[in-house]
């Protein structure tokens, strides 16, 4: 395993939410992160679908680690801001946020992360988020 890959992973295992979500860290490659939650009865709003607070959280970090996975040893990231458009219901066997850098700065980065939603082998887009990422010293491998 990469160093990079090594530290995000690391990173990922030591997030609260994500474990409280259930959410699994697939592919982690140079700008580009995935992660992935299965849908269950207590992460679902008034009409049974995946809350939009757990679609965004997934979204998050996974445009947080893409991030990360640009920046040197040594530094972190936090998200300064971010944008999500909801665009069809989460429902489906597996909710998947796919994080891919825009523009990675110095300091901020450009990040996107789309959501899927997949059922039956198809993949249906769901959500958009749009985020920016500020690198930070002395916190090393942490992601919010």
């Amino acid at each position: 395993m990469e160093p990079t890959e090594e530290r995000i992973r690391a990173s990922f295992a030591r997030q609260g939410l994500m474990r409280t979500l259930g959410a699994s860290l697939g592919e982690v490659s140079p700008g580009r992160v995935e992660i992935a939650l299965v849908p269950r009865p207590d992460l679902s709003q008034q009409h049974g679908f995946v809350h939009a607070g757990a679609v965004s959280a997934i979204a998050d970090s996974a445009a947080g680690y893409a991030a990360l996975s640009l920046m040197p040893p040594g530094r972190g990231v936090l998200t300064t801001e971010f944008k999500i458009n909801l665009l069809a219901p989460a429902a489906g066997e597996r909710i998947v946020a796919q994080g891919e850098v825009v523009k990675a700065g110095r300091t901020l980065t450009l990040a996107q992360a789309r959501v899927f939603a997949e059922s039956g082998g198809k993949a249906r887009l769901v959500a958009l988020l749009t985020a920016t990422m500020m690198a930070i010293e002395g916190r090393d491998s942490i992601a919010d």
